[in-house]
């Protein structure tokens, strides 16, 4: 049975006038508009969902939030956006929350599959594929998800993906080649022994199963009210995956610099064997510089720059960009950080992880993350992966409601975080992001934020800055309790992790 063969109908419409839609309904509120993009896109959403959380009502939940965030959404998204590009990847990203906040646990599923894999069949059949198939996209580039998408899920032909990106057909077709291989080398190191034909032939039958019949008018009938009608559970996993969205952007516009104490090790690695001055400027002198006008290179080097603080400048950019960066001083973790998209204290690193400080100049304006990672593994030979793990965490929680340091941002409209000797100092931040950077910035530890304050908040903590590294966390986490009315609560908790490991 074909992927699509249960909405032939659907696919019979052209690709291109999907943002034709969405501006309709941005603009209009066209309710007929939005039912016709649930009807063509509900199968690859609710699909998606299905094989990362395994439960039917769990896919149909996430496939209602995705068209919420569509709909709230909508009049944001840019021209030339491929929508079933977007909606996979804002599925596979509402999934995943769905799954972190549920404190399930995928990881069972996938041993399961490695045991399964030892005893049965060297044919790849979709048993063994399909719930690892996320984790294997996730390898790819936005541009060649789109590809993948477009040609396998939606069964299109190449001519048809060709006309809808843009590109020469022969293109298209090396764009899916490159990206078939990414994936059957993924299969192939977990085991699973599968020919590029036989992956495709997988594909191209089962990524896209019919959604229950009754799916897509309720979500036509919600989505299209934003929300409104959506119930509890649905609202606030809508709400934590724009609050995602909106970090993933704030991180890499920020400008922060964290004092990290490192052992200093001593590396080969030389990407270019000299930099012209003016690139050169962009690592000396980099606040007066403007990456954004920075040629496009990847330099990659040890630190030319004493000192255990890594510096970092980062352009504005969107959910599938990663924006242009320079990193100054910086260790082997946050390299990692900026490939990948991993706090620190959300990785696993092994024992043999390269040490000392490195300078980073990344301004490709494509798929940058994806050079970024090809370049650690060239140099340094080694590559992450996401793996569910049981972690040590931190649980943040509201130890007095009227502690007089933190405040309501009433006035701010931009967000800005500044740390100093002793001192953090935050406007505008939602305790979730706050969670974020006391996990990354100073415990290193994952810190998990179920305080129940939802508004944005303002802060200046002091401690005090003349404590060795253990000294300065204690008193950090007694001074959130004293001025901020927070505590951190140890736990340990099955999260998401990037594990690091030598490539193979």
């Amino acid at each position: 049975m074909s992927a699509f063969a249960g909405a032939a109908d659907i696919m019979g419409e052209m690709h291109a006038d999907d943002m034709d839609l969405v501006r309709k309904f941005a603009l209009s509120g066209s309710d007929e508009a939005f039912a016709t993009l649930v009807r063509r896109h509900v199968n690859l959403v609710y699909s998606a969902a299905l094989r990362r959380l395994g439960k039917a009502e769990e896919a149909e939940e996430v496939a209602q939030a995705v068209f919420i965030i569509l709909a709230k959404k909508a009049g944001s998204l840019r021209r030339g956006t491929i929508l079933s590009g977007w909606l996979y990847q804002t599925a596979r990203l509402t999934a995943a929350n769905f799954h972190r906040a549920a404190v399930r646990r995928q990881r069972r599923e996938q041993e399961a599959f490695m045991q399964f894999s030892e005893q049965s069949e060297p044919d790849g059949s979709w048993h063994r594929l399909g719930p690892l198939l996320e984790e294997a996209m996730a390898r790819l580039g936005p541009r060649e998800r789109d590809a993948v998408v477009l040609r396998f899920f939606e069964n299109c032909t190449v001519r048809e993906v060709a006309a809808t990106l843009g590109l020469r057909e022969d293109a298209v077709q090396k764009r899916v080649n490159r990206a078939t291989d990414k994936l059957r080398d993924y299969f192939v190191r977990r085991g699973i022994q599968v020919s590029a034909a036989a992956l495709l032939a997988a594909m191209g039958t089962h990524a896209v199963q019919a959604a229950p019949m009754e799916l897509a008018s309720k979500i036509a009938a919600t989505a299209a009210l934003k929300g409104g009608a959506g119930g509890g559970s649905t609202l606030t996993l809508v709400k934590g995956v724009l609050k995602i969205m909106a970090w993933t952007k704030m991180k890499t516009a920020a400008v922060v610099g964290v004092a990290m104490i490192l052992a200093i090790g001593t590396t080969t690695v030389v990407v270019k064997p000299f930099i012209s001055p003016p690139i050169e400027n962009y690592f000396a002198h980099p606040e007066t510089m403007d990456l954004d006008k920075a040629p496009p290179v990847l330099i990659l080097r040890p630190s030319r720059y004493a000192g255990p603080r890594d510096y970092v400048i980062t352009t504005k950019a969107d959910l599938h960009n990663f924006g242009k960066v320079m990193r100054r001083s910086c260790p082997f973790g946050l390299l990692l950080a900026s490939a990948y998209d991993f706090g620190t204290e959300r990785m696993v690193l092994p024992a043999n992880a390269p040490k000392g400080q490195f300078d980073l100049l990344l301004t490709l304006p494509h798929q940058p993350a994806e050079a970024l990672r090809e370049a650690i593994k060239k140099q340094f030979g080694f590559v992450g992966h996401p793996e569910t793990r049981d972690t040590d965490v931190l649980v943040m929680k509201v130890s007095n409601p009227a502690a007089p340091g933190l405040k309501v941002n009433t006035q701010h409209k931009d967000f800005t975080i500044n740390w100093r000797k002793g001192e953090l100092v935050i406007v505008n931040f939602k305790m979730s992001d706050i969670a974020y950077c006391l996990g990354t910035g100073t415990f290193n530890l994952p810190v998990i934020d179920e305080t129940g304050l939802t508004d944005a908040y303002d802060f200046d903590l002091h401690w005090n800055g003349n404590l060795n590294l253990k000294g300065q966390n204690k008193d950090i986490e007694r001074a959130l309790k004293e001025q901020l009315g927070l505590e951190l609560v140890p736990d340990r908790r099955p999260l998401e992790m990037l594990v690091v490991e030598k490539a193979k």
